[in-house]
């Protein structure tokens, strides 16, 4: 039994050590398989280990992922040192392989194990991170449309590494969140950055709010934090090894970011995007580039409709409804895309705009203060785009007691001025670079209108431009606070109206009108703007002197006017008096205690022994603007009396006149308690007449502060021109004599110009003579005009400061018979802010950047450059020598009339 027993467990000894040994056969024989099942494990696990790394990369690294890496970096040496093992196998026995064999079996295994673990943890961190860009459903923009090249533009921006900052500005409706969404979901802008993060900020917006939408975006949990301070260097540690963009829309204040984000030098590889209504926030936000975008065309209005309504509108019942709607929407998108889903609900019943001018009135309602209101609807007393001079809606604002903050004259302009920039700044009225004049668009005229008919306290009567022939009926003008009927053709006014409410009274340009009854303004006691400019009245009502509370009363080019039977010294609160182009004579007036503001022309004055009390007896007067006809036999005789009165008044703040020579602007200046240091005159200044219709470039600019100096047909260099230089923004030399460049007039000391023309100067060779200084000049100059110069070699002779020209935005040379070159030696390397350049029938220029005078130009050369315009060069050549010039900021180029230029330098 006991034989038995021992035989059994031998037997059972034998059969384990059997399939021990089988299993050590199977081991070996699988040496081979193992190891390369292992590596391709290996190789899987290392895969999924970049693939989380490259997340880590994007974003953060949590504990559970750090522990994950740190046991796949020692189970990777382990398998190396496997590896190793498996390498030098030629000199171990049978079982030693074996044993290799079984150890990559099971290491094999903890690595597959392993990377599922780690695939788990990428799903958990894929959930935890922040996507790299959350797409928007938005509106897909046409190929090519005007929207599309927009994107395009910007994403050039976007991919330009000095550019850093980017601004989309425009009205209200123009499709700028449109714009905004397409660039966050585009491909390429999710190529070339790891994070876009894209925030609408409301009107409420708040640095707390701004931050915790970050914050959220990010996926960051700052709970406990109280600090903007402390949760934007966690931002700012996030985001600082990391390619973003921040993409903020509707931003209508400055952003402080680096408060926000703890935006700094650290982050240079990344840009913000920004989209704002004001173009001053695009500033204040210290933007490389700003992209104004306008409203559609009307073709890609119509295709945008056509798009929004998504089925054929073709029927020739509704097709002329439908582009009747869209032209009224003025290409506007935010327009166009309500009244196509409107229409797409309606079909041709569509014909009222009450819907869409609702989406508009929240600009109305964003206005800060009723003064801005109330100065926006007064707008809309004038036909829709139609050109508003800014200095007279300025003034009726102030008639009608809009202007609030303002204890005199000089003040309230400087305040309509503010009020006047708020309002283009929300695109409620718009003006055309620096213009004189403003519009209002004919949609937001339409809302305005509609805001008005809703008010109780505005009863308007508004018929300008309607082709009127005889004034309105009884019950349309009796209960009216305000009219305006200004350009019709009404010839006769009724003999009285009972207006006892009205306002304002707009009459002007109603060219058949020749006469005012004498009772019709008897009842007009609250009347404060009264405008028959532009009439072909004779003689002013003795019921004028009933408007005891007129302050802005306007004349000007009645050329019959001639009579006044009113006691025009009634007029007690009279402010504006503008008499330019009539007959009528300035002494009828008296003495107007409160008149501010006084436009006459020469023709007003008496000739006779009169003449020296005439301006100087309306001792309050702050600004005053004399016209002057040099056409007129004795002009500079009367101007010369008047010079004697002006030096008198000392309440000026304004002053525009032309003085018939040099010895006269001397006296003005020698006498005058004004022309002090410090004052705070402004002035129109013209030594001489002319008819140069290119000067009116200088006038054409509105600034308040801007004063402009004409010097025409004058000879040499006078010290008191250089005084007058000193002060001078914008300077025009017409037709000057005797002096070959603009040094001669002390340069050096035009600190404060920032326009400069020179027209029909036949003895002028260059501009500036660098020989003849030593330090830096014309340093704000923004603009440089030169016209009719056939003398002029260049621009700039001799060395050039640093620091000259260096805020030199746009130059225009037009009939430059003997120009050559342009841009001198070292001078171009100082046109760091050249955005426009115009060159012009320069019949002798072969090259617009000369190599001899410009050998070593770096690529960057002309940073700013956008418009290059190129008319009438028959011997241009070439523009610069090669392809080396990056022009990073060229968005047009015209070229006519230069046959001989055959090659492009632009890569």
């Amino acid at each position: 039994m006991a034989a038995e027993t021992l035989a059994a467990t031998a037997g059972i000894e034998v059969y384990k050590d059997g399939k021990c040994i089988i299993k050590r056969i199977i081991y070996w024989m699988d040496l081979k398989r193992n190891y390369k099942k292992l590596m391709q494990e290996a190789g899987d696990l290392r895969a999924t280990k970049d693939a989380i790394c490259t997340e880590i990369s994007r974003f953060r690294l949590t504990e559970d992922m750090r522990v994950w890496i740190a046991r796949t970096g020692m189970i990777e040496e382990e398998v190396i040192e496997l590896e190793t093992k498996y390498e030098k196998k030629q000199r171990w026995r049978l079982d030693c392989l074996a044993n290799l064999s079984r150890d990559m079996t099971e290491k094999c295994n903890q690595v597959r194990n392993h990377r599922e673990e780690g695939k788990l943890q990428k799903m958990t961190l894929a959930m935890e991170l922040p996507e790299p860009v959350r797409k928007i459903h938005t509106l897909k923009l046409q190929e090519n449309s005007s929207l599309h090249k927009i994107v395009r533009h910007v994403l050039g921006f976007l991919d330009d590494e000095k550019i850093r900052r980017i601004a989309i500005c425009g009205m209200v409706g123009t499709a700028k969140t449109t714009i905004m969404e397409n660039l966050n979901n585009h491909e390429k802008v999710a190529k070339m950055f790891d994070m876009i993060i894209r925030v609408s900020v409301t009107k409420e917006w708040s640095e707390r709010k701004l931050q915790d939408a970050i914050l959220q975006r990010l996926k960051l949990d700052v709970q406990g934090l109280t600090s903007i301070e402390e949760a934007a260097l966690i931002i700012s540690e996030e985001l600082k090894e990391k390619k973003y963009l921040i993409v903020l829309d509707e931003v209508w204040d400055m952003i402080d970011l680096n408060k926000i984000m703890g935006i700094n030098d650290n982050h240079k590889d990344s840009k913000v995007l920004l989209a704002s209504r004001y173009d001053g926030v695009c500033y204040d936000m210290e933007v490389d580039e700003i992209v104004d975008v306008q409203p559609l065309s009307l073709n890609d209005a119509w295709k945008m409709f056509k798009e929004k309504v998504g089925h054929p509108i073709s029927h020739p019942l509704i097709e002329p409804i439908a582009r009747h709607v869209v032209e009224e929407c003025h290409g506007l998108p935010l327009l166009i895309d309500r009244v196509a889903r409107t229409f797409r609900k309606k079909d041709k019943n569509v014909s009222r705009m009450d819907e869409v001018l609702e989406r508009l009135e929240i600009c109305y309602e964003d206005l800060k203060d009723g003064e801005q209101k109330e100065c926006f609807l007064y707008a809309t007393l004038y036909p829709e785009e139609s050109e508003i001079y800014v200095d007279y809606l300025i003034e009726c604002w102030r008639a009608e007691g809009f202007i609030n903050h303002a204890n005199n004259f000089k003040q309230a302009r400087d305040r309509g001025h503010t009020v006047l920039n708020e309002l283009i700044k929300v695109s409620l009225l718009k003006r055309r670079n620096e213009s004189k004049c403003v519009k209002m668009n004919k949609v937001f005229r339409k809302m305005a209108l509609k805001i008005l008919s809703q008010s109780a306290n505005s009863k308007i009567l508004m018929k300008p431009h309607e082709e009127l022939e005889d004034f309105p009926r009884k019950e349309e003008w009796e209960p009216a606070n305000r009219i305006s009927l200004m350009d019709n053709g009404v010839s006769t006014l009724p003999k009285s109206v009972d207006c006892h409410d009205l306002l304002t009274l707009l009459l002007q340009r109603n060219k058949y009108l020749t006469s005012i009854p004498e009772l019709f303004s008897i009842s007009m006691c609250h009347l404060q703007v009264l405008d028959l400019h532009g009439t072909k009245i004779s003689a002013l009502p003795f019921s004028l002197s009933n408007l005891i509370s007129l302050k802005a009363l306007y004349l000007n080019s009645c050329p019959d006017l001639i009579e006044i039977t009113a006691s025009v010294e009634a007029l007690k609160h009279l402010e504006v008096l503008d008499i330019r182009k009539t007959k009528i004579n300035l002494l009828k007036f008296g003495s107007l205690i409160w008149l501010k503001c006084l436009r006459i022309s020469v023709c007003n004055l008496e000739t006779g022994y009169h003449i020296e009390t005439q301006v100087s007896r309306f001792d309050t007067l702050e600004e005053l603007s004399i016209d002057v006809d040099s056409s007129k036999e004795g002009w500079d005789e009367i101007v010369k009396m008047v010079v004697k009165e002006v030096v008198m008044l000392k309440k000026l703040t304004s002053l525009r006149f032309c003085f018939p020579g040099v010895d006269h602007l001397d006296l003005f200046v020698k006498h005058s308690p004004l022309w002090e240091k410090d004052s705070c005159l402004t002035f129109q200044f013209s030594i001489g007449c002319h008819d140069s219709a290119f000067a009116q470039i200088l006038e054409s600019i509105d600034n308040p502060t801007h004063n402009i100096l004409k010097l025409v047909n004058g000879q040499g260099v006078d010290p008191v021109i250089i005084k007058v230089l000193m002060e001078t923004n914008a300077f025009g030399l017409i037709g000057h004599k005797g002096v070959s460049s603009l040094s001669a007039f002390g340069i050096e000391k035009m600190n404060k110009m920032f326009n400069c023309l020179i027209d029909r100067c036949h003895e002028i060779k260059t501009i500036v003579d660098g020989h003849k200084t030593s330090e830096a000049v014309l340093k704000w100059l923004e603009n440089l005009y030169i016209k009719d110069v056939p003398k002029l070699e260049s621009i700039w002779e001799g060395p050039v400061c640093a620091g000259s020209l260096a805020q030199l935005a746009s130059i225009t040379l037009c009939k430059c018979l003997e120009l050559k070159k342009i841009f001198s030696h070292g001078m171009i390397q100082q046109l760091l802010q050249l955005k426009h350049l115009r060159v012009e029938e320069c019949y002798q220029i072969e090259e617009i950047i000369m190599e001899s005078e410009n050998a070593q130009l770096v690529p960057e050369a002309l940073p700013k450059l956008k418009t290059l315009i190129l008319l009438d060069l028959p011997r241009l050549t070439r523009i610069w020598a090669n392809d080396s010039l990056e022009w990073p900021s060229l968005q047009g180029i015209e070229i006519s009339m230069c046959d001989m230029l055959k090659i492009f330098p632009f890569n």
